[in-house]
């Protein structure tokens, strides 16, 4: 469990530092220069990546049963995820009417992917991972609404056919996922 949670302060407290330190962010970009600043934080954020999922991996050698999820909660996991999967798409399609009507969808399919974790997993491991993120996700995503109304953030929309593009794009990538990449991944086979 303390691999999964170094790992999860590592990733997560990279991921912080424009919610609570973003005067000392700007000022080491400002520092090293843009590039170098975003090398660290992505070589920071890998370690911190490869730290939860060793992490996760021992809690899952000895689970800790802490409740038995009803069966229904896998479906609506799954649910969920679709939802996830086309935020997580519409972070990379500009100009959709998602992306005005949520503001940061790359947040909100990360709250969407905790929650719906949360709910079909009841072992400590999943708790803390899932419960990590959904929280951070929450602050994040808060801090972000308030960023942009302080900012007066209005983001622009374009073509139908970009919503079009991150909804399909979106459940093109739950399918494969659910259905392939997440038992050669994870080790779990959602609908198996």
């Amino acid at each position: 469990m303390i691999v999964l949670l170094l790992g999860i302060a590592l990733m997560l407290g990279v991921h912080s530092t424009r919610i609570f330190a973003d005067d000392w962010r700007s000022g080491q970009i400002a520092r090293l220069g843009e590039k170098p600043y975003k090398g660290i934080y992505s070589l920071l954020s890998l370690v911190g990546l490869v730290l939860i999922v060793w992490g996760y991996g021992q809690t899952r050698i000895t689970p800790v049963d802490v409740w038995m999820p009803p069966l229904w909660t896998r479906h609506l996991a799954a649910l969920l995820m679709g939802v996830s999967f086309v935020l997580l798409a519409a972070a990379y399609v500009p100009g959709t009417r998602i992306r005005r009507a949520v503001g940061h969808p790359m947040v909100l399919g990360v709250k969407t992917w905790a929650l719906a974790h949360l709910l079909c997993n009841g072992r400590l491991g999943d708790i803390v991972l899932f419960g990590s993120f959904l929280v951070w996700a929450v602050v994040l995503y808060a801090a972000s609404k308030r960023r942009d109304r302080k900012a007066g953030t209005v983001y622009a929309v374009g073509p139908i056919s970009r919503d079009l593009i991150a909804i399909f794009g979106g459940l093109i990538g739950w399918a494969v996922f659910a259905f392939w990449a997440h038992a050669w991944i994870i080790g779990v086979q959602p609908f198996g």
